[in-house]
């Protein structure tokens, strides 16, 4: 999978193709997901998008729906490409994670406007807010998403110190969902790969 900084149509594999450099690929792709991902207490996981996660992203639905025709490749590209950081920022999706039913469903309700409630926090500067769902409403008046897209958005200043090696913490301050955590060295690397 050749990363060129924007996917295009042209840029993505034949199924065929995929199929072949899937079987030799996944795990790494798995791990690049894994270092990516940061837990935020015990029910919220940020998956840090990057260009590889969401052309893989795109491969699997191609390659699970067996779509193939311009049009069909054309609409995959335009729901997900808007999740690949533009050089400025971090894009991840945000998961709410319930195992069991009735906690969910009442969690869900509780943690209304918890999207909008993340931060990332550079080192010796102020919180950076999450910037959610830019492309639908995900919560109503009863209850909120188990997933949301967010964006955080970068001064200069603000790359450049992560860049340097300021330690980052990710945490969110709504009322009933109070937490943070630093980000580990190892995926603070891969997401300062982000910036341009």
């Amino acid at each position: 999978m050749q990363l060129t900084g924007h996917i295009t149509a042209d840029s993505l594999m034949t199924l065929e193709a995929y199929s072949k450099w899937r079987k030799a690929h996944k795990p790494e792709v798995i791990a690049h997901r894994k270092l990516r991902s940061v837990h935020l207490g015990e029910h919220l996981n940020l998956q840090f998008e990057s260009e590889l996660t969401i052309r893989y992203q795109i491969q699997e639905m191609l390659r699970v729906e067996k779509i193939f025709e311009e049009e069909g490749i054309a609409q995959e590209i335009e729901a997900y490409a808007p999740l690949v950081p533009d050089g400025s920022n971090w894009k991840a999706t945000m998961l709410l994670e319930y195992t069991d039913i009735n906690e969910r469903r009442r969690e869900l309700a509780r943690l209304i406007g918890i999207e909008d409630r993340l931060f990332v926090e550079v080192e010796g500067m102020k919180r950076v807010y999450a910037i959610a769902d830019e492309d639908l409403d995900r919560e109503n008046d009863d209850k909120t998403s188990a997933v949301h897209f967010v964006r955080f958005e970068f001064t200069p200043a603000m790359v450049a110190a992560i860049r340097a090696g300021a330690s980052v913490k990710l945490g969110c301050d709504h009322t009933n969902y109070p937490a943070h955590v630093q980000i580990a060295p190892e995926t603070l690397a891969s997401l300062a790969g982000d910036f341009r």
